[in-house]
């Protein structure tokens, strides 16, 4: 990526917090974006990223509307490790490709711009980005969190499962947001952040 701006990418564990904090970031100005919006522009009706998932995947997951059955292919992949590295390798290059152009946009008057990217260690893509923001909470949160969003004890826990090990990503990050207080709690440490990567 060719870029003056600083490349800061936002990850963590699954249901740490990451959508908070990045809607945080924009709301104090930061430019942002989300890899698992592009994700799912990634395989929109029509598309190459659709085309391929379903030759892979079966014709059988597209819904009657011409969109991917989200759902089922999730208890697909999340059942079996193969299955959801294939979806990987059809996904992640479109998402960091449409990532590597968004950063190419931004206006040298920014700062930094931030890009939340869930698998960020486990597709190895670190070197990107200039700085790696680690969200983290209590694993039991991380569980409680899963099944709120309407998941199963079992499909909470095999997501959880298909991430790599929290504590692993917290001693990668160059800085770490701690989600398992309160909303406001998380709020100031961002601030915090952007006021400290402003002044660098």
């Amino acid at each position: 990526m060719n870029s003056p701006i600083v490349r800061v990418a936002l990850t963590g564990g699954i249901a740490t917090g990451k959508s908070h904090c990045l809607a945080k970031f924009a709301t104090l100005g930061v430019p942002t974006i989300d890899a698992d919006r592009l994700a799912h522009d990634a395989v929109e009706p029509g598309s190459h990223g659709l085309a391929a998932v379903l030759r892979r995947f079966g014709s059988n997951l597209v819904l009657p509307n011409g969109q991917l059955d989200r759902a089922a292919l999730g208890r697909l992949v999340f059942a079996d490790a193969s299955a959801r590295l294939d979806l990987e390798a059809i996904i992640h290059p479109i998402v960091y490709a449409s990532i590597a152009r968004w950063f190419s946009t931004l206006g040298a008057n920014e700062a930094f711009g931030v890009a939340d990217i869930p698998l960020l260690f486990e597709t190895e893509r670190e070197g990107d980005f200039d700085c790696v923001i680690v969200t983290a909470c209590r694993p039991e949160q991380q569980l409680e969190r899963l099944q709120a969003r309407g998941l199963t004890d079992l499909e909470a826990r095999q997501r959880l499962d298909a991430q790599m090990p929290l504590a692993e990503k917290l001693g990668r990050a160059t800085h770490v947001i701690d989600t398992s207080g309160t909303l406001a709690e998380t709020d100031r440490q961002v601030e915090e952040l952007v006021q400290k990567m402003r002044r660098t």
